[in-house]
């Protein structure tokens, strides 16, 4: 499929899904990358710009082939937002309601795309995302907040009314991407099977989008130019779990929990 196409369907659908990014033994050893580092300090289910912490998520999360087709998307001037690992133990109740991501996050603007690179194989047993096509020509949508320790969202948003008999699945092979609208609707299911659903979520904005709920916010200049300026710097790791980057990144994760509560 070219990078046209690929344009084309997205706006349409407001998501594209199996797209190659990296080869399946090349998302093993980032996968081994990651359970190295949770050996290490613990699980990194939910964490927010691990990118900052960990070289396995920033290179991946700059990878070439991954930012044509967000740019083909959302245009040449990009920043790279936030990376966070999403896992589902094998077995576990783990669900994610239905939703769209860009509720919550404080934007002004909706040039923003969400990609979900796989790690390990994505299926309907694993649990893979479900999207509903052409949701995002609707805008926002209500969503009400709900109190459910197995919802994998930080605040429990959910849409109540959804015609799931629309719903597509997005299963992935290791090393395969969807990228998706912060407007399109889209929830997943526990995982089932007998191996850890392990995805990495990295979102993506234009630099013209400015944070509403919270001064100092921050991203970083992955492709073009950043006219711009509304954003401090996020650092890449150039090493893993530095000391001073991990102390730098407690403080990120701090305001990014402040800014998904603020109303």
């Amino acid at each position: 499929m070219t990078i046209k196409s690929l344009r084309e369907q997205y706006l349409d659908k407001g998501f594209i899904s199996a797209i190659d990014i990296v080869s399946s033994e090349t998302a093993r050893q980032h996968r081994i990358a990651l359970e190295t580092a949770e050996s290490q300090i613990g699980s990194l289910h939910y964490i927010s710009k691990v990118h900052t912490i960990l070289q396995s998520p920033f290179e991946l999360a700059t990878n070439p082939a991954l930012l044509n087709v967000v740019e083909a998307c959302i245009g040449h001037d990009l920043l790279l937002y936030n990376v966070t690992y999403i896992i589902k133990e094998p077995h576990s109740k783990s669900y994610v309601s239905w939703h769209q991501d860009l509720t919550y996050w404080g934007f002004d603007s909706d040039d923003q795309i969400s990609v979900w690179l796989a790690l390990s194989p994505t299926t309907e047993q694993s649990g893979c995302m479900k999207m509903i096509p052409c949701s995002h020509r609707e805008g926002r949508v209500e969503h009400s907040l709900k109190n459910d320790k197995n919802n994998v969202l930080f605040s429990g948003q959910t849409i109540s009314e959804v015609d799931e008999s629309t719903a597509l699945s997005c299963e992935l092979n290791p090393g395969q991407a969807s990228f998706h609208h912060g407007w399109t609707k889209h929830s997943s299911l526990p995982n089932r099977s007998d191996d850890r659903r392990i995805g990495l979520n990295i979102q993506y904005i234009a630099p013209h989008v400015k944070q509403v709920k919270q001064a100092g916010d921050s991203a970083m200049l992955v492709r073009g130019k950043d006219r711009y300026q509304y954003y401090e710097t996020d650092i890449g790791a150039d090493a893993d779990l530095d000391p001073q980057a991990m102390k730098y990144h407690a403080m990120l994760q701090l305001r990014y929990e402040e800014i998904a509560r603020a109303k």
